[in-house]
């Protein structure tokens, strides 16, 4: 049976006292998730998104590929990423991320088992069909469209000049015609700061307090990207994040010494030096970013260079 998730009750409340009512609205959090009776041990903390909404079509054909698996393994065999293997078989969804010159209908919105967030299926003018990012709110039906000339409406794209300052943004492309790369998973969204004069560039912060410069013809989607309640899903048992292709975590100190610098040691250590990955550089809180070759479009990098 479906309930309102204890996290988004708990949500209004903070958002309620704190004076938050417009941005809680304007977010519109109120997603209705699934709850589960205690039948089972595994159910008793399950919640999970309701997807009643999402089509139940397969995917169009043309439109996927084969996605092989690593395992976490290199070309090598080598094991370089850890906590990954297993997991149901799934194919690729090509989505359109050059958005120039999409227009189109949404005829469904489709879970993809390759991102967090949905997405939507179009049929362009020229009756082929695209998947697209699904913004939060898309309706079926609606018309999406991309360009200059595209309204100012939720799933259209357009140029950085071409936004209003203070709207929400998502599918950010960092250079004009590259595609987009910037906030594209479930929930997030940047905000449109500030068009510089005398420039073609143009400032968004990001959902961290980070902000880039963009080009000015860099597109970007109205909107906010859909299932912004994919955080506050409890998967309930591990069984169901091994089908996701998630392994366990293995503490370093619970190793041999051959497989990692904290490992070895007669009984239960600590150790033996300060927190460090399994190729010995040091975890848990030092910068990383170079000073010297700084990032021109982060403005946290170029501030920074100039203090020096």
């Amino acid at each position: 049976m479906a309930e309102w998730s204890k996290a988004v009750v708990l949500k209004a409340i903070v958002c309620k006292y704190r004076g938050f009512e417009s941005l809680f609205v304007r977010l519109n959090l109120y997603i209705e998730m699934k709850n589960y009776n205690p039948t089972t041990s595994s159910q008793r903390h399950l919640i999970l998104i309701d997807r009643t909404g999402l089509s139940k079509d397969k995917p169009v054909k043309s439109l996927v590929k084969g996605h092989n698996k690593t395992g976490g393994r290199n070309n090598q065999g080598k094991l370089t990423s850890f906590r990954k293997g297993g997991g149901h078989k799934k194919k690729y969804r090509k989505i359109t991320f050059k958005r120039q010159g999409l227009n189109g209908t949404v005829e469904a919105i489709e879970y993809d088992p390759n991102r967090s967030a949905f997405i939507a299926k179009i049929l362009t003018d020229y009756n082929k069909w695209a998947y697209i990012l699904a913004p939060h709110e898309l309706q079926l039906g609606q018309r999406v469209e991309s360009g200059e000339r595209a309204p100012f409406e939720i799933g259209n794209a357009l140029p950085m000049r071409k936004i209003p300052i203070g709207s929400d943004i998502h599918n950010i492309e960092l250079e004009p015609g590259r595609g987009a790369q910037f906030l594209r998973a479930a929930g997030t969204f940047g905000t449109l700061v500030e068009k510089i004069q005398d420039s073609d560039l143009v400032r968004i912060k990001l959902r961290s307090g980070e902000q880039r410069l963009i080009h000015k013809d860099a597109l970007a989607t109205i909107g906010i990207v859909s299932n912004i309640d994919n955080k506050n899903q409890k998967l309930g048992k591990a069984g169901r994040s091994r089908w996701l292709g998630k392994r366990p975590v293995v503490r370093g100190v619970a190793m041999n010494p051959v497989d990692h610098p904290h490992g070895g040691g007669e009984g239960k250590t600590s150790g033996g030096r300060h927190p460090v990955t399994p190729w010995g550089r040091l975890t848990k809180g030092p910068k990383t970013r170079r000073i010297k070759k700084p990032n021109p479009f982060r403005l946290q990098d170029l501030n920074q260079r100039k203090r020096k």
